[in-house]
């Protein structure tokens, strides 16, 4: 196997991270992305309170969080499986616990940010996004493997 091959898997993991990355920029911080979501969300649902209107975009924000890590998550499986087919409960380990160390390194960059806040909470939230996706792939591996073996 030459090194390209070995490394073509590993290309759209680096672009996300590198998605991942911009994402924790000041650009999105909370502040930047409630100029947007908050009149949106008042204009889909106007008699909603501000209260409530601040509360949506906070789950809007964690669910972003999950999403980025479940997409990162099946990613680093796929870069770490490279041509084994099926699934294996050590790779889905290790994609974890990739993940699960980019959303640290990732939550400390935000602390240099000065917009932003790190959160060990919310690299809890992106570690569980990983998580999930391990989740859908053994699930999705299952049925795959059902739906193949019937006659």
């Amino acid at each position: 196997m030459t090194r390209w091959a070995r490394a073509k898997p590993w290309l759209p993991v680096l672009v996300w991270a590198g998605v991942i990355s911009t994402l924790s920029t000041d650009t999105f911080s909370s502040e930047r992305t409630s100029a947007l979501i908050i009149p949106t969300l008042h204009w889909l649902i106007p008699h909603a309170s501000n209260e409530t209107l601040l509360l949506i975009h906070a789950v809007i924000r964690k669910t972003a969080h999950l999403t980025e890590y479940f997409i990162l998550g099946i990613l680093l499986y796929r870069a770490l499986r490279g041509d084994e087919r099926g699934w294996n409960l050590k790779l889905a380990v290790w994609a974890i616990a990739i993940a699960a160390a980019y959303a640290s390194l990732d939550e400390f960059h935000q602390s240099f940010v000065s917009s932003r806040t790190a959160s060990p909470w919310d690299a809890l939230i992106d570690t569980v996004g990983a998580f999930a996706a391990q989740i859908v792939l053994r699930l999705w591996n299952i049925r795959k493997v059902n739906v193949t073996s019937d006659p």
